[in-house]
């Protein structure tokens, strides 16, 4: 892996490798293969933290929760403030420092695996773009951190680090949730959590585009491009499949039957109902319900 730099760390800073024996086995593990942790650590304040690296050999995570910091690779270079998350591929010449005024305060992970493009590519990284994404200084992110960072203690144990390497997993997706979250916060006269509330308490009605675009104070192009640039679906597609979730959930825990299902989602017509039903999940309501209470 490419080596950490020499900072000189506080009683309260962590900065742990993992060994070359784990290593080795954790690119063998079916479980972690894809995408495993091969260094990680929090360095508080870092008056003087720098690093410059011509060679790059794994993946690189840097999280700044305070302060700010500076970093470029051969196609950028720029700030890195609180809320940033820094993402420097394998293979990317890169340097990094703390500024001197504001040091940074970080918490970085290093990390391999035969997944871990697949991983960049799904936290936004295009070759030759801007390395820095705003997620904003999130509580839950940085549990997720010293949750990961909670394998320094336990000895080498190999089944810890599986669990390591699975909580580096689920710690990339939570990112770029929080990515996506950020972005729809970024959205001027767009807030993408209340409209999506007012989707959720509208369950039992049938809701046009019109209604959800003047929920959003939009135009109907506007807020249907930035809804999908944000969720991946059409704001109609994304209604649609809340309702058809609830389904689910209606027909998991209450006595209703199909047609009561349909007449609380707001269809007068079961059979129109059950169409949608199928066609989302994949199975009727009947077939759904059976298959749950075997």
């Amino acid at each position: 892996m490419s080596a950490p730099s020499k900072w000189p760390l506080p009683e309260d800073g962590v900065r742990f490798l993992t060994p070359k024996f784990m290593l080795s086995k954790l690119a063998r593990h079916p479980l972690t293969r894809e995408c495993y942790p091969a260094g990680m650590g929090y360095y508080p304040v870092a008056s003087g933290h720098r690093m410059e690296r011509q060679r790059h050999d794994d993946n690189l995570l840097i999280y700044c929760v305070d302060g700010q910091g500076h970093a470029g690779t051969p196609d950028w270079s720029g700030p890195v403030g609180a809320g940033d998350m820094l993402l420097l591929p394998q293979g990317v010449a890169h340097q990094y420092r703390a500024d001197p005024a504001r040091p940074w305060t970080i918490y970085w992970v290093h990390f391999q695996g035969g997944g871990t493009a697949v991983f960049n590519q799904y936290l936004g990284y295009r070759e030759g773009g801007n390395p820095v994404t705003r997620v904003g200084v999130s509580p839950q992110l940085t549990a997720h951190f010293r949750g990961l960072m909670e394998v320094h203690r336990t000895g080498y144990n190999t089944r810890a680090f599986i669990n390591a390497a699975n909580r580096l997993r689920h710690l990339l997706t939570e990112i770029a949730l929080e990515m996506r979250r950020a972005q729809a916060m970024d959205q001027h006269s767009f807030n993408l959590a209340a409209v999506q509330s007012f989707m959720l308490e509208q369950l039992s009605q049938q809701l046009d585009l019109d209604t959800l675009a003047a929920a959003a104070n939009l135009s109907k192009y506007h807020f249907s491009t930035k809804y999908k640039a944000l969720t991946g679906y059409s704001p109609i597609k994304h209604f649609l499949n809340m309702k058809m979730e609830h389904a689910c959930y209606l027909l998991d825990t209450g006595n209703l039957g199909v047609k009561g299902v349909a007449t609380a989602l707001g269809y007068d017509d079961p059979l129109y109902f059950s169409r949608l039903f199928s066609k989302t999940v994949g199975m009727s309501p009947r077939s759904y319900r059976n298959s749950v209470r075997k």
